[in-house]
């Protein structure tokens, strides 16, 4: 790590890669982006073309790069069935890791990277870049000052009216896990449980419906899917008691019948107070014997996460996580919460196919 410069290879170069990571990474002093892998070499080769240094590698081979012992860092931007295998083959080469979201497919996948990990000393993040927005970064600093008091009750909403994304492999569900729920479910999970600051989940109730995607030309905002290839579920819904008696319910959907979506929203509820992301962040109470709500206003002033400015949530991501690995310091999103996030998706999916609550280990 010469000059505080990190070596950066990206293990998958499609959309999440080109949409999120590279540009957020290029923007970066501490990042040189060397090596680039992809099943699909032209790919690869583009990636590197536009984001690349001069002498930057291209691979389809994973395992390939991974022999680069200059490399210090590995962003794996796969489909969900391999983020495991990589991630691990990845931590014991001597590599850093950011995993794009979800974790893994299962817990038992995801507990195989956190093991890695703290097996080969190597920092492991997981790519959710929605604890990085300003409204939940300061969401986060009022309930650790106590503003909302004991929160006991959180939403997490990750729901679409007709958003299907049709390209890739997110329709197969052995290749993601599931459908909604997996995809952007996990986002607004992740982001409540961190909020809450609660990662101990006692029992999981869910269901999931397969109402929509059998119709043909649908409405939908990335153009009309394949009934034949809708393989996962339109929409999920799950129900989360805590250790300590909190709840939480997840509600995601990526085709239904609701005029007001929201996406990689939290809606809190404590004893002093509540709050809610619902254009903009809301905070509700009472005071004097009169109830109130307020409106922050996101755009003057910091908080003690960042400093002040228009740093998008994606490139504040890839800076903390950089700062992390030079000043060896815990990164925000810590492997060990995210694979509770994985614990809770799979319970879900599990009472779907059941009928009957799913009981976590403590």
């Amino acid at each position: 790590m010469s000059d505080q410069v990190l070596r950066i290879g990206i293990v998958g170069c499609g959309g999440i890669a080109q949409n999120k990571h590279l540009p957020s990474l290029s923007k970066q002093p501490l990042a040189s982006l060397v090596a680039f892998c992809d099943i699909v070499e032209e790919r690869a080769s583009e990636a590197a073309e536009q984001y690349g240094t001069e002498d930057a590698k291209v691979y389809t081979d994973y395992k390939q790069l991974l022999e680069d012992k200059t490399i210090d860092v590995i962003h794996v931007c796969t489909p969900n069935d391999s983020h495991a295998v990589i991630t691990v083959d990845a931590l014991e080469s001597g590599k850093h890791v950011m995993c794009e979201k979800p974790m893994a497919k299962s817990t038992a996948e995801a507990r195989t990277m956190v093991e890695a990990a703290n097996r080969t000393g190597k920092k492991l993040s997981i790519a959710y870049q929605n604890r990085f927005r300003y409204d939940s970064l300061y969401l986060k600093q009022m309930v650790e000052e106590g503003d909302l008091g004991d929160v006991y009750f959180g939403k997490a909403l990750a729901l679409r009216r007709r958003a299907v994304p049709t390209w890739g492999v997110f329709l197969d569900e052995e290749k993601q896990g599931g459908g909604p729920l997996i995809d952007i479910g996990t986002h607004a999970l992740d982001l409540t449980l961190w909020l809450m600051d609660n990662y101990k989940p006692k029992s999981v109730m869910g269901t999931t419906f397969h109402k929509l995607g059998s119709r043909k030309n649908a409405a939908n905002a990335f153009g009309p899917w394949d009934p034949e290839k809708f393989k996962v579920e339109d929409s999920a819904f799950g129900f989360i008691t805590m250790e300590n008696g909190a709840v939480i319910s997840l509600e995601s959907s990526w085709a239904i019948n609701l005029r007001n979506f929201a996406e990689a929203q939290s809606i809190l509820c404590g004893t002093e107070g509540g709050a809610d992301m619902t254009d903009g962040l809301h905070i509700n109470g009472e005071k004097n014997s009169r109830l109130y709500e307020s409106k922050i206003d996101m755009g003057s002033g910091g908080v003690a996460f960042y400093t002040g400015g228009s740093e998008h949530e994606a490139d504040r991501e890839a800076r903390m996580w950089l700062e992390a690995i030079v000043e060896d310091k815990e990164p925000l999103v810590k492997p060990e919460q995210a694979l509770i996030v994985t614990q809770i998706l799979e319970a879900i999916y599990e009472s779907a196919r059941t009928g009957q609550a799913v009981y976590l280990e403590s």
